[in-house]
């Protein structure tokens, strides 16, 4: 394969802008997913939450970044951001939270089959059915988005000073 069919191994594709048709289904389904989420009763908080420990486990910068932003903006403190890696350390997440984030862990990792069922047990009795599913869907929304962002090698650049 020469360098210019394949470009050179620094060149990425971003595959959201090679292939449009499918990443405006993957924003259409982010948006279903939102409405899912909201309908379940899930605040903007727990669904950035979950996009955050997800995006952290998949290290995707550009994710990180974005979704730390909205985060912020629908009231989530510094200090639990900061501590989001090591949530089971930590008191400062509540029952619901730690369930939430354990299925999205569970759903991001599914090879590890003992925390999926300790994860999912945890979210049975802390979760409704609607709440698990939206979880769910959450975490397999971001992993998605998590994959086009790493696979592009997106970038993270300085905001513009204002």
């Amino acid at each position: 394969m020469s360098d210019t069919a394949a470009g050179t191994a620094s060149e990425r594709v971003f595959v959201d802008k090679q292939s449009p048709s499918a990443y405006r289904a993957l924003v259409e389904t982010s948006g279903a997913v939102r409405a899912v989420a909201a309908d379940a009763g899930l605040d903007r908080v727990l669904v950035e939450l979950v996009n955050l420990r997800v995006s952290q486990i998949n290290n995707c910068a550009y994710c990180l970044d974005v979704h730390t932003r909205a985060a912020l903006r629908a009231g989530e403190t510094t200090r639990r951001l900061g501590v989001l890696a090591a949530w089971r350390d930590t008191e400062l997440f509540t029952g619901r939270e730690r369930a939430a984030l354990a299925l999205a862990e569970a759903t991001t990792e599914p090879a590890n089959a003992l925390a999926q069922e300790n994860a999912y047990a945890e979210a049975r009795r802390t979760l409704t059915d609607d709440e698990i599913s939206a979880v769910i869907w959450v975490a397999i929304t971001i992993n998605a988005f998590n994959r086009v962002s790493i696979l592009s090698k997106h970038p993270v650049r300085e905001a513009p000073q204002r």
